[in-house]
């Protein structure tokens, strides 16, 4: 019989909850997600996925744009507020969260 070792994790409850619906829907129990995952590792000698800061679109780089870029970007979005073409940013966002979440796990960080 295999030596087992136990694992004792602190996690938020609702990143928990989200594994486990994509899991359940894999037909994998954590258990099991955690040993592939710990597998891959050890096979690997690294993290088994690309570790990364995400990089928001060019046009949206600050860092990327000229001072003319932005104010010309900025300008847009006053011009935009000025002819009712905005909306408050949590209608945005629920909006945003209806049309692409559905058939997937809820991402309540948006």
């Amino acid at each position: 019989m295999e030596k087992t070792a136990t694992l004792n994790l602190r996690i938020n409850q609702e990143v928990k909850h989200n594994a486990e619906v994509v899991l359940s829907a894999l037909g994998l129990s954590m258990t099991s997600a955690i040993t592939i995952y710990l597998k891959q590792i050890a096979l690997k000698g690294a993290i088994p996925f690309e570790l990364s800061l995400t990089q928001g679109p060019h046009h949206l780089n600050t860092d990327r744009m000229t001072a003319d870029e932005i104010r010309s970007f900025l300008d847009k979005g006053i011009e935009d507020i000025e002819t009712g073409k905005s909306m408050p940013a949590k209608e945005f966002f629920a909006s945003f969260r209806r049309e692409h979440t559905h058939d997937r796990v809820p991402n309540h960080n948006l």
